[in-house]
This record gives structure tokens, sequence and C-alpha cells, in this order.
């Protein structure tokens, strides 16, 4: 199960409950980011040398989505619904 993100597939995710963060990554990527960008929401966005996104780390996302109904991110824009993110979110039972 991938998600796209302001025309970013993402095909790799990890939810950490306990911290409320989730973590996005593109396939075939490896290696560490060429630079990354501070959302003003305090996600953190990471980028190749070629500026194509590789990778976001979203934080409080399950307490933001019950608190707005929505996650917002700056940069690259875009938005999600509850919806979208419940596949993500689920937890190994």
């Amino acid at each position: 199960m991938g998600i796209i993100i302001a025309g970013n597939s993402f095909s790799h995710h990890h939810y950490d409950p306990r911290g409320d963060v989730l973590y996005l990554s593109v396939e075939g990527y490896e290696g560490p980011p060429a630079s990354a960008f501070a959302t003003p929401e305090g996600h953190n966005i990471e980028y190749d040398a070629d500026g194509r996104v590789i990778g976001m780390t979203l934080v409080n996302v399950r307490w933001l989505l019950d608190r707005d109904g929505k996650l917002t991110i700056t940069s690259p824009a875009g938005q999600l619904s509850a919806d979208e993110l419940a596949p993500v979110l689920q937890t190994a039972a």
C-alpha cells in the first residue's frame, strides 16, 4: 500500500504509534538525502540531488487528524484526509 502526497508516490511507510510519527520513502532510492527541509508544521521533507522528494517524516499525525480532520504539509503542498492515511496508520496486531 502506497500513498501519494502532492504528486509524490511513497511506497514505503512505517508508523510509530508511540511517537505519533509517520515515516515515508520512495521506491528505489538508497543512501542519504542530498538535502532536507523542515516545514512550518514541524514535518521533515528529504530531497535527492535532483530536487525530487524522496522521503518525509510527518509528526503528530494521529493527533492532528483527530484535532483538524486533515494533515497539512506546507511544502510540497498537500493535505491528507483521515481516510487516506488510515491504511498506513494501522499497527500490527
